[in-house]
């Protein structure tokens, strides 16, 4: 099987100020015809460490793509490195010498002498036509490689590769297709959510199998080869079936959805409404709720009652309640959540309340001490956390694991349930 190795240059790529979105595109293209692309590399405009990288590329991978470095500067070193390592010569190409001069003649300029170095060519290469900058693209030939020097705008990459570059991949990858699936599930630790699987994909070379954590998530992605798509997706179910049996509801999206996206599905699919009393995630449930387009139809109402004074008088809390339990409790998150639903009327309510630190800690309540309630028409639900990290990480996994106790109980919610729908 064919597979891909993709190199961007320039030093720009390795600020935090600019990200290398065309590997993402060129991942994409080509997975979409069958080559699974096993290595990227971004590499500054130096021409020892272009070198090492691209040497290396060879070595082992069929298909080299190379993302930039083609303009008219001194940095602009792709060409001639390439060149090095493959031991072709750079020869200037009239034909492109000349469309470079009639473009900058349309424009009413003189062209400036140093782009004359983009009609520099590699000998043995094919021209790739750029029609929509002055940097052709190249494609080499090398015993069992193949070498593409692709220009660096995506508005140039992009129109380039697809007219040029995909026709040629997809004959040479012989019809093969790839097909992938992502089980998203929330409230199993990775460790855990492994040992459960390990047994069921380990059986399997294709597909491949990747566990990704996140904070507060743990994806379990498919890749599966096939001759055609048909195959690719067979094998891809059989595996899957699997998986999806054994994680059962720790599964909450089998697609790219994000969990509050989930959630406010399940709660239009339900007529269900929803409000929020949060204490130590500052209103992030809420935030991600109405992050939705659309939620409108199902979110009422939120308010963030930081201080004990708040929580009596925004979500009904006795006073006595928090001077007997504390305003860290699972007492006060369920009255917060049965509060909350109470006065904004809703069908679900959320409470949160904890200590997301740096201080305010105990030995009993730590840092990362975290009690969620749902409250509902017919019963409130509560959990205790305990979440590891700093206080950025423990807000949003206790938003995390808020949502999906949400998830959960709306799928138990009466599905009769019916009101007037607002509209965003």
């Amino acid at each position: 099987m064919l597979s891909a190795e993709i190199i961007a240059i320039g030093s720009e790529l390795l600020t935090p100020r600019f990200q290398d979105t065309n590997s993402l595109y060129l991942t994409e293209q080509l997975n979409a015809v069958g080559i699974p692309v096993v290595m990227k590399t971004i590499v500054g405009d130096d021409e020892h460490y272009l070198e090492d990288a691209i040497r290396h590329s060879l070595a082992r991978t069929p298909i080299l793509i190379a993302i930039g470095g083609l303009g008219p500067t001194e940095d602009d070193v792709t060409r001639k490195v390439v060149g090095r390592v493959l031991q072709r010569q750079l020869v200037l190409n009239d034909e492109i010498l000349a469309k470079l001069q009639r473009r900058f003649k349309a424009r009413g300029v003189e062209m400036p002498a140093n782009n004359a170095r983009q009609a520099l060519v590699l000998t043995g290469s094919e021209i790739l036509e750029n029609h929509n900058g002055t940097a052709p693209g190249l494609w080499i030939t090398a015993e069992k490689n193949h070498v593409i020097l692709l220009p660096g705008p995506p508005s140039e990459l992009k129109p380039l590769f697809e007219t040029s570059c995909m026709p040629r991949l997809q004959e040479m990858a012989g019809g093969m297709a790839l097909a992938r699936c992502v089980f998203r599930t929330a409230g199993l630790p990775e460790s855990i959510l492994d040992a459960r699987i390990a047994s069921i994909y380990t059986k399997y070379k294709n597909p491949e199998t990747t566990v990704l954590a996140k904070p507060g998530q743990v994806e379990v992605r498919l890749t599966a080869h096939g001759k055609n798509r048909e195959e690719a997706e067979r094998l891809l179910k059989e595996l899957g079936d699997q998986i999806e049996q054994e994680l059962g509801d720790f599964i909450f999206a089998r697609t790219e959805h994000s969990l509050e996206e989930v959630v406010g599905i399940y709660l239009a699919t339900k007529n269900a409404t929803i409000s929020t009393a949060e204490s130590c995630t500052g209103g992030m449930v809420a935030e991600r709720l109405t992050n939705v387009p659309g939620s409108s139809r199902y979110f009422m109402s939120g308010v963030i009652c930081y201080s004990n004074e708040s929580k009596m008088e925004l979500a009904g809390i006795p006073p006595l309640l928090l001077e007997m339990q504390g305003a860290v409790s699972i007492e006060v998150a369920r009255g917060l959540a049965e509060g909350i639903r109470a006065r904004a009327g809703t069908t679900i309510g959320v409470g949160v309340t904890g200590i997301a630190g740096p201080a305010g800690g105990s030995p009993e309540k730590p840092v990362g001490t975290v009690y969620i309630a749902v409250a509902t028409p017919t019963e409130t639900e509560h959990r205790q956390f305990l979440f590891p990290g700093d206080r950025e990480r423990i807000r949003w996994q206790a938003s995390q694991a808020a949502l999906d106790m949400v998830r959960r109980a709306v799928l138990k919610c009466d599905a009769s349930f019916h009101r007037d729908r607002a509209s965003d």
